[in-house]
């Protein structure tokens, strides 16, 4: 070896197997993952629901529609995502819920007055 020529490393190692691509990528052709729409709509339900916890059946749907959409992405064999949108939307539907019944306990116990005095 001269002092001008590259030093000889060996071999490169294989690829991976599969030829799936280490850092993400798109899925190789043939094996499209979708988005479960359920865990989505449980989501954006969830939001609703927090913004709206006087109305704490929104929320009620978006914890049901939360356990649904986990179920479908489990039950899919990796072909859907979107658990972690259906855990937010059961985390939010839940906090929906429990600052709702916190609500009409207020309103009930005449802790927080609702009435609507119109002379300003």
């Amino acid at each position: 070896m001269s002092v001008n020529e590259p030093p000889n490393y060996g071999t490169p190692p294989p690829p991976p197997p599969g030829g799936d691509s280490p850092y993400g990528g798109q899925p190789p052709a043939g094996e499209q993952r979708s988005m479960s729409v359920m865990s989505l709509i449980s989501m954006i339900v969830g939001i609703v629901g927090l913004c709206c916890s006087g109305i704490f059946v929104v929320s009620i749907a978006a914890t049901v529609l939360g356990f649904l959409g986990r179920k479908e992405v489990a039950e899919s064999g990796g072909m859907k995502t979107g658990g972690g949108m259906a855990l937010a939307g059961i985390i939010l539907g839940v906090v929906g819920v429990v600052l709702g019944i916190v609500n009409w306990v207020l309103v009930a116990t005449g802790v927080v007055d609702m009435t609507w005095n119109t002379n300003v």
